[in-house]
Order: C-alpha cells, then sequence, then structure tokens
C-alpha cells in the first residue's frame, strides 16, 4: 500500500529533518525539467512529492494523517482478513461438493456393474450424469476392474469347491484340521475398493 512516507522515501518515524532531506532528493529527481521526454510522468510524480511533504512537513497535519492511515489500515486488515476466510470456506464447500459429486458416480457405476454392464456402458451412463469425460473414463476403467477380479475371483473358487467335493455316493472325507484349509479373505475386494475409491482429501 502507498503511503505519504513511501513516497518520500522515508520511514513512519522519520524526524522532521529526514523528511526535508527526502523531499529534497525526490523533488531534484522527478523534477519536469531533469525528465525530458518523460514530462508527464515526472509531473505526477513531482506533485505527489510536493503533497507530502506539505502533509508530512507540517506536525498537526502529520498526526492526522497517521491517525487516519492506522484507522484505515485496521479496516483494510480487517477485510482482507474476512476475505480470506470467505475464500477458504468457498474452497471447502467446492471440494465437498466435487467429493459427494465423485462418491455418487462411483456408486452409479458400480450398480451397473454389479447388473452385468460392460465398461462402455457404465462410461457412457456417467457422461449422461454430468460427469466429466476424463473423471468418467477412470472411474469406469477402475469398477471394470474391480468386477472382472471378483468374477475371476469366484470362478476360481467355484473351481476349488468342485475338486474338494466328493464324487456322488462317495463318503465325505474325514474332516481334518481346518487350519490346513484354503481360506477365502472377504475382505481383500474392501481392500481392493478403498484402494481405487477412498475418499480423497
Amino acid at each position: 500500500m502507498t503511503t505519504l512516507y513511501s513516497t518520500l522515501g522515508v520511514q513512519p518515524d522519520a524526524t522532521l529533518d529526514e523528511i526535508k532531506r527526502a523531499y529534497r532528493r525526490a523533488a531534484m529527481k522527478w523534477h519536469p525539467d531533469r525528465n525530458l521526454g518523460r514530462e508527464k510522468e515526472a509531473h505526477t510524480a513531482f506533485q505527489e512529492i510536493r503533497d507530502a511533504y506539505a502533509i508530512l512537513s507540517d506536525a498537526v497535519q502529520r498526526q492526522i494523517y497517521d491517525e487516519v492511515f492506522e484507522r484505515e489500515m485496521q479496516r483494510w486488515q480487517a477485510e482482507h482478513h474476512a476475505q480470506e476466510a470467505q475464500q477458504r470456506e468457498a474452497q471447502r464447500e467446492a471440494q465437498r461438493v466435487a467429493q459427494e459429486h465423485y462418491e455418487q458416480m462411483v456408486a452409479i457405476a458400480m450398480r451397473f456393474g454389479d447388473d452385468g454392464h460392460n465398461r462402455d456402458v457404465m462410461f457412457g451412463v456417467l457422461l449422461g450424469r454430468d460427469c466429466d469425460a476424463e473423471l468418467a473414463a477412470r472411474i469406469a476403467d477402475s469398477v471394470w476392474a474391480l468386477q472382472e477380479s471378483r468374477r475371476a475371483a469366484a470362478r476360481a473358487a467355484d473351481a476349488s469347491d468342485a475338486k474338494a467335493a466328493p464324487p456322488p455316493g462317495a463318503a465325505a472325507a474325514p474332516d481334518h484340521d481346518e487350519a490346513t484349509r484354503p481360506r477365502r479373505h472377504p475382505g481383500a475386494f474392501d481392500s481392493f475398493w478403498h484402494g481405487l475409491f477412498g475418499l480423497r482429501s
């Protein structure tokens, strides 16, 4: 923020002698006669320097200026902090809306995947729900990969169960130690799911 002090190139606590010396230096630098070809710019700067010196060289006017400037600075800082707070709140709200939209799109894709639709159908459905094309493609690819993994695991489990089943009419094999049996881990898909679609910051 430009102040009368910065116009003269002095600190706010400058003495009257420092203000006078600074005024003489600035006036000589920006006098129109010393700035041929830049007369208009020099005239504006020279006038600002004279106005600043007229106020700061007068004790009463300088005190009034300092008091007014201090109040304005406090007001400006309060407004600036309020604007920053509003911007942060707007950013948080935008992130919340984006996250909610993302989760809705994933849920829609999962529903269509569970119904047996392929990746292209899921992609098209997401586009029809105002989903960005890049995000729609990413979600459709991930959900399709998840569905394929689930189907592959289910086929492998069915094949394993079929091999372990006794032939028709045969006596059931004795139940050995349960710890030796291969176990399915139903949480594996949940882990995969969270890895693909976990909440994003």
